[in-house]
């Protein structure tokens, strides 16, 4: 059994875990303040991945970045750049369909927080922005570790999107969802099941991780 689409995927879910929590704090930080017509669309359009079929993500992302037209023909003639069958194409595919998993709970945490904890802030001086790095986001500490790690996982065991946007290149673009698929292909059950464990088992001590950092995070009703 080879470990490379271990590793691949890892290094995928690593990179896109970091790329969205840079995206998505001070979008979300956005979003938890006020309404408007702009902000629900967005809304709508950020968790359009919770429901549409992966493979249906998929295809249209292969469509607008594929080197023939659209999109993709314009990168790839004026930057010579191709997300099509490569890893930053996963790295891409994965950051959209992720998205919503990062999001979500940065954004209720923040909707949650009373309004008179960032006013305090003001009144003392802080600027928005120390505001949120320094008052905000110590805040909301449990829901922020649970957003990465169900990014992360969510990542780990993404196959419909990578698919169609990677394809399945030994080294490149073979992460270990693909790679299970191609063992059941080949009747091989045995490196199936290996990788499927592995999967499990990160992904297992990843969710017990969110339930005991919460639960030592919790306050109790007299607090």
């Amino acid at each position: 059994m080879e470990l490379s689409p271990i590793w691949l995927t890892l290094k995928l879910a690593s990179i896109t875990t970091l790329i969205l929590l840079a995206i998505c704090l001070p979008l979300a930080w956005w979003l938890s303040k006020g309404r408007s017509i702009f902000k629900i669309i967005l809304e709508a359009m950020i968790t359009m991945p919770l429901v549409l079929p992966p493979s249906v993500l998929g295809f249209y992302l292969l469509l607008a970045f594929s080197p023939q037209h659209g999109i993709g023909k314009w990168l790839h003639d004026t930057f010579d750049i191709q997300f099509v069958f490569s890893f930053p194409g996963l790295v891409l595919a994965s950051v959209i369909y992720s998205l919503p998993f990062m999001i979500g709970p940065i954004k209720s945490a923040l909707q949650q927080l009373p309004a008179s904890l960032a006013q305090a802030s003001y009144t003392l001086g802080k600027t928005e922005r120390q505001t949120f790095i320094r008052v905000l986001l110590p805040n909301i500490r449990p829901s922020l570790f649970t957003a990465i790690v169900l990014t992360f996982a969510h990542t780990l065991g993404e196959f419909g999107v990578v698919l169609m946007i990677g394809g399945n290149i030994p080294n490149v673009t073979r992460v270990a969802s693909i790679a299970v698929y191609d063992s059941v292909e080949n009747m091989d059950y045995a490196t199936a099941n290996t990788y499927s464990l592995i999967l499990f088992c990160i992904t297992f001590v990843m969710v017990m991780g969110v339930f005991i950092f919460n639960k030592a995070h919790a306050k109790s009703p007299l607090e």
